[in-house]
């Protein structure tokens, strides 16, 4: 079955508006992973990701009546780019369908590359469902994003690419995972030459519908996706993608948020290019394979799938980078509120650089400390501290992995609230939009008192809240049935030990 892709990717003569990208040697990367490492460039497309070449082949197989009635496409970002360039480089109309929530740069991208964007809904399944609309009603063409063979055996001329700049010894290449067009293309292409060679699927924990469709045999809807890595943000993945990738595919590898921040910052480091979430998934994925195998002296290429970051977003990526990288830790730490107390605690600590330290007087005997430590990530460092100061009688909980404490705590912590009966405390994802906090609160408010409100824009789609409410036992039932239908992604936090140490 690959082999009766290799003719499509041979055949996908593309190169009069993409481009042949470099395979970039990552010496710094190499010489801590030991093992020589390489990135494919595609971050360095005219649009700033592969998704140019898809579109642009998509489009070059199309009839002169297609042209002619124009295409369409919902998309909130790089395929909206790509599908525009190609679209005015053939001299066809393009309409993109594109979520309210995306951001104006995006947009403003699109526009100018000659497209016509259209505003529809909160999310990409609302823009989708209203560009099939208008393709129904002005007999446009559509092009997918990524379920489509002409997409796919564009997007695997990457694979060519590769084969080609590295003839030699090639041990696995590692690919990002959202619908599987990438994937698929590359895979088909890899499998029919080099067989030889690995093909590792990389995708972020929060939307791993390749790594589900794996262990179900089948194609699985998640029944939720995070928007972290947006340009892998899909809930299925595409139906000739699983057919392609589930014979193809050698392993899929799962990779969190702190994982994709530290391969951001690496790329960076190694080229001074900064990478959007989804253009470091591979990166993250081939860090994450080589500590998992322990493999040395390797061959491995990563794919840098885009570079469409918001700059907007940087510093929350810079604030998670560190934990990825497993070079800080946070703790919640108590310690005797008596004179001395401190000293001793830091005396403690010794020498090491201490990134954050948060209190605030709340009780007469005891004291909770926000803390954050630079850590040693070749090393037991934070598990030899953490017994250590249990050793001591320290209480101590070690919040790294604690999402809720990462995005909210750290930044709120101010003492307990003594007055706060019947207080649950919710974390909430919700679409970024002009008025969208003002109508969550609206919604929110009204029959229950916030006691507790944290809100943060990282730049993203979505506005991340915590909120703390006070609702009596008998009236969470109702409260409930009214988070159902503000059909918002939600976590109750109100056993989280967090919010338990320094809010409750």
């Amino acid at each position: 079955m690959p082999e009766t892709y290799l003719k499509r990717i041979l055949d996908a003569r593309i190169y009069d508006l993409a481009v042949e990208t470099p395979l970039d040697a990552a010496p710094l990367i190499s010489r801590r992973l030991q093992n020589n490492v390489q990135l494919k460039r595609e971050d360095l497309q005219p649009v700033f990701s592969f998704k140019i070449r898809g579109a642009y082949n998509k489009l070059r197989l199309l009839d002169a009546e297609q042209r002619k009635r124009g295409v369409i496409a919902a998309s909130a970002g790089n395929h909206a780019q790509g599908l525009a360039m190609a679209a005015k480089h053939i001299g066809c109309k393009a309409t993109i369908v594109m979520p309210t929530t995306t951001p104006q740069i995006k947009a403003d991208a699109v526009q100018r590359l000659g497209a016509k964007v259209v505003l529809k809904g909160d999310t990409y399944d609302e823009a989708a469902a209203y560009a099939e609309k208008l393709c129904e009603q002005k007999r446009l063409t559509p092009i997918a994003p990524y379920d489509d063979v002409d997409v796919i055996a564009g997007q695997g001329t990457i694979a060519m690419e590769i084969l080609r700049q590295q003839p030699g010894q090639l041990d696995a290449i590692f690919i990002p995972v959202g619908g599987g067009g990438l994937c698929a293309g590359m895979a088909a292409y890899i499998k029919s030459l080099r067989p030889e060679i690995q093909v590792i699927a990389v995708e972020a924990e929060e939307s791993a519908c390749l790594q589900a469709a794996m262990k179900a045999g089948r194609r699985v809807q998640l029944s939720q996706v995070g928007i972290f890595a947006d340009g892998v943000a899909v809930a299925k993945v595409g139906k000739e993608n699983w057919r392609i990738l589930k014979q193809c595919v050698d392993a899929c590898i799962t990779v969190n948020t702190d994982e994709i921040c530290a391969a951001i910052k690496d790329i960076f480091d190694d080229t001074r290019s900064i990478a959007e979430p989804s253009g470091a998934l591979a990166l993250a994925g081939l860090k994450k394979y080589t500590q998992q195998t322990q493999c040395k002296d390797q061959h491995l290429i990563a794919v840098v799938s885009g570079a469409n970051a918001n700059f907007d977003r940087l510093g929350y990526i810079s604030e998670r980078t560190e934990i990825g990288e497993k070079r800080e830790a946070i703790f919640a730490v108590t310690i005797p509120e008596e004179a001395g107390s401190y000293r001793k605690f830091c005396a403690m600590l010794g020498k090491r650089a201490i990134t954050e330290f948060n209190y605030r007087y709340a009780d007469k005997k005891k004291a909770h400390i926000f803390l954050g430590l630079k850590m040693n990530p070749h090393t037991d460092d934070r598990k030899q501290l953490v017994a250590k100061l249990q050793k001591q009688g320290y209480e101590l909980i070690d919040m790294t992995d604690n999402e809720m404490a990462k995005i909210h705590i750290r930044h709120m912590v101010g003492g307990h609230a003594p007055f706060t009966e019947n207080e649950v405390l919710y974390r909430f994802e919700f679409p970024e939009r002009p008025g969208a906090l003002l109508e969550f609160l609206t919604r929110l408010a009204g029959n229950w008192n916030i006691s507790l409100f944290h809100y943060r824009n990282h730049g993203s789609a979505f506005g991340r809240v915590l909120v703390g409410l006070q609702i009596p036992q008998q009236q969470r039932g109702k409260f409930e049935a009214l988070l159902k239908e503000l059909n918002y992604n939600y976590w109750n936090e109100t056993e989280n030990a967090a919010y338990r140490c320094f809010l409750a």
